[in-house]
């Protein structure tokens, strides 16, 4: 049974989605419902879902924000585990949001939610599941990636909080980082790629190897994110590094990069990056 989180501030929103979802999809079952961001985030990290219907304005943490989040949360790389979800968000008209919607990165539904909008949302939805569904190995696991890990959907993310935002602190353009024993002032253009372990995040760059204590999760907030892909739980890396992905002989997709030897691992729930591959 297909599983889904409904988060909005306005309980008559939330019944009323509920009920409109309950007419054009009778399988599906809603397993909780969030009054503000941050509770989408922790009931996602709980439940599980397969979609999570998320208003864009909401107290305490924004629906694009915790949209952010939610992509950063932890998947299952084993077959039958979780493997993320599908982001619909909820938002009163707004021409900038619509159109960056019909791009097709993110599916979308107006307030209040109408069954005929809300049926093409749901037919889009069942359409990728299903696809996904029948993308799979040899040995049967799922490799085709979510809505939520395309190139596109962190630049939209971002436009999106800015436009929420527009006070929200500029983005990153440096680097303070300790490279052996001194502290060096790196351009975020000259980043390679950064990779994380549980204490500290690598900056690597063409010349240097550099360690800061800031995670992924939070790079990805404060960087320019049309400047880097994210193809890991725990690697984000320079788009203009990126020289080719090739597969090893166990199936995994490794990127190589301009200027450096090492290749970087593209994680399950990332593949669909490189979709052509």
């Amino acid at each position: 049974m297909t599983r889904a989180l409904i988060a909005d501030d306005e309980r008559l929103m939330r019944e009323q989605l509920r009920a409109r979802l309950r007419e054009v999809w009778p399988a599906l079952e809603i397993v909780a419902e969030a009054r503000n961001g941050e509770e989408a985030v922790a009931l996602t990290r709980e439940h599980q879902p397969d979609i999570v219907f998320l208003d864009i304005r909401m107290p305490v943490l924004t629906g694009v924000d915790a949209a952010r989040q939610i992509a950063q949360l932890p998947t299952h790389e084993d077959a039958g585990g979780w493997p993320g979800c599908e982001i619909v968000f909820i938002t009163a008209y707004d021409q900038y949001a619509v159109q960056a919607f019909e791009q097709g990165v993110v599916d979308y539904v107006l307030k209040p939610a109408e069954r005929e909008r809300l049926q093409v949302t749901v037919d889009r939805i069942q359409t990728r599941m299903a696809t996904r569904a029948q993308t799979a190995t040899d040995n049967g696991v799922i490799t085709e990636t979510l809505p939520a890990h395309t190139p596109d959907m962190p630049q939209l993310l971002a436009r999106l909080a800015e436009q929420i935002n527009p006070k929200a602190l500029p983005k990153l353009q440096w680097i303070q980082a300790t490279v052996r024993q001194s502290i060096q002032m790196i351009p975020v253009t000259d980043v390679l790629f950064f990779i994380s372990d549980e204490k500290y995040t690598r900056v690597q760059t063409a010349t240097l190897e550099a360690l800061i204590r800031k995670p992924i999760k939070e790079l990805v907030d404060e960087l320019d994110m049309s400047l880097f892909w994210q193809i890991h739980r725990s690697t984000l890396v320079s788009i203009k590094a990126i020289a080719g992905v090739a597969r090893d002989e166990r199936g995994r997709q490794l990127v190589s990069l301009h200027g450096h030897s090492e290749k970087l691992e593209v994680s399950r729930s990332y593949a669909g990056l490189f979709k052509s591959m």
